[in-house]
């Protein structure tokens, strides 16, 4: 009967204090499941105001580094626009300077050319010296003798009347070839432009088939465009392409023209005539600055 009743204890069901207790335990494990699901919630809360926050931030910061960057821009354009001019004016100058370098050479080269002939005409005069007389000859027969002191001579036959003085067309030069050029140089520097524009045109009136006349023609379109007359310039820069294709102040010429068109409104052609100089004269100053002043246009170099 004992074993009975211990068999029937041990398979009947569960005391009541057992339930209560895993009831306990299973309340106990969903807090805790609760409370942790509170807590990563509040923790992913309070990481995305963190991020929010640094997102803002960022977004302020690129909004003042890009208006940095505009003021930079506008300082940089303004610059290059107020030095534009300054490397125009540095340019004219820094060829003036390579001009006179030239034509210094040309005039070296000239004296040590007429020192040659005066030393070989002085040593044509020591080797005469040096030779002895020759012996005075007798007057052959039936030459003239010379007339008896004091006796009258046949007056000499009167000059030829002078014909008229020359006249406007045939006037000549005020002065060489190498002064005017010189002078003109030295004015367009000074910035006397009326006097080196008259300079530069006589130069090309008496002097037009040699060798600078191509350049006396570029400087009447550079002191156009230095005054801002940019037509005229224009067309003084069109002469030296036209009448001097193989001057080396070609390049320069046709940068210029691109600079005047540019000046003038006409910007299709002002870009082609840029890119032209870009293209035909690499590596060269005036294809850097054509293509320069192309970016400052707005337009592709290519």
């Amino acid at each position: 009967m004992l074993a009975g009743a211990m068999g029937g204890a041990l398979l009947g069901p569960a005391p009541a204090g057992a339930v209560a207790r895993e009831i306990i335990e299973l309340q106990t494990g969903v807090n805790q499941l609760i409370q942790g699901q509170q807590t990563m919630q509040t923790a992913i809360t309070e990481n995305a105001a963190v991020q929010r926050t640094l997102i803002q931030q960022s977004l302020d910061a690129v909004n003042k580094l890009s208006a940095a960057m505009s003021s930079v821009e506008k300082i940089t354009q303004d610059h290059a626009a107020s030095s534009g001019a300054r490397l125009d004016t540095m340019g004219t100058q820094v060829q003036g300077l390579s001009d006179n370098v030239a034509d210094l050479q040309a005039r070296l080269g000239k004296l040590d050319q007429k020192l040659t002939d005066i030393q070989n005409g002085l040593q044509n005069i020591d080797s005469k010296l040096a030779s002895p007389a020759p012996a005075a000859t007798a007057a052959p027969m039936g030459a003239p003798m010379s007339a008896p002191s004091g006796a009258p001579t046949a007056a000499p036959p009167s000059a030829p009347a002078a014909g008229p003085g020359p006249t406007a067309a045939n006037a000549p030069p005020p002065a060489s070839a190498d002064v005017l050029y010189s002078n003109g140089l030295r004015d367009v520097n000074g910035k006397h432009y009326d006097l080196a524009t008259q300079e530069f045109q006589d130069y090309l009136k008496y002097y037009g088939d040699t060798d600078l006349a191509s350049n006396a023609q570029f400087y009447l379109g550079e002191i156009a465009f230095m005054q801002t007359q940019y037509q005229p310039a224009l067309d003084a820069y069109n002469k030296v392409i036209e009448k001097y294709p193989k001057s080396f102040k070609t390049a320069s010429a046709r940068m210029r023209k691109g600079y005047c068109l540019a000046e003038l409104g006409q910007k299709a052609a002002a870009v082609r005539e840029l890119r032209a100089v870009v293209r035909q004269y690499p590596g060269t100053d005036e294809a850097k600055r054509s293509a320069a002043k192309l970016r400052e246009m707005g337009a592709t170099v290519g």
